[in-house]
């Protein structure tokens, strides 16, 4: 098992990227074998999101909404142009994606990832290409924004890329590692 431990000092690329313009793919459906529904959060407490959170990016370093002010958190998470889905396959999440449109005319796919259990599923694809028909389906959108990193899923920068999203800036930066990181639960 490898360990990076905590204070551990992190070189790592963000990648922003954008799409201008809906895709022409059709609506996805559920893979047959994968019974699941797509439930939408009503104002979420910090706790689930930050449940879902540390669920899906404990292994890439997701640290940073650690950080935040709880009220600040739940002002975020209440504000009706912040939407949080859960994808709940088995009586549990198997991945969540957060839209932010505060910003308008650009909504932001803040928040987008699978559970490590569901990696590997078939669920990926559906469940990106629903949250990008989603934000594109909000009046008054012109550009949907993502940024990814080189500490996510090693495939995540071609995933998006393959979903129409187009890189538009990148940039190199440090962190510290605030908790252990187990790099034996990342897929090669």
């Amino acid at each position: 098992m490898t360990v990076q431990p905590e204070g551990t000092v992190l070189d790592y690329t963000v990648t922003w990227l954008e799409m201008t313009e809906c895709p022409s793919y059709p609506w996805p459906a559920l893979p047959a074998t994968h019974p699941a529904t797509l439930l939408h959060a009503e104002a979420p407490p910090v706790w689930y999101f930050l449940s879902l959170y540390d669920a899906v990016g404990r292994d890439y370093a997701w640290e940073d909404m650690h950080k935040e002010d709880p009220a600040t958190l739940q002002a975020w998470l209440s504000d009706p142009a912040v939407d949080l889905y859960t994808l709940i396959m088995k009586g549990w999440p198997q991945g969540f994606f957060v839209l932010d449109a505060s910003r308008p005319p650009v909504t932001e796919m803040a928040y987008f990832g699978l559970v490590p259990e569901a990696v590997g599923q078939g669920l990926g694809t559906y469940l990106l290409r629903t949250a990008i028909l989603t934000a594109w389906g909000r009046k008054g959108i012109e550009r949907l924004s993502v940024n990814t990193c080189t500490l996510d899923h090693p495939r995540a920068l071609q995933n998006y890329q393959a979903n129409g999203f187009t890189p538009v800036r990148r940039e190199t930066l440090a962190r510290t590692l605030t908790r252990a990181r187990d790099l034996s639960r990342i897929p090669e």
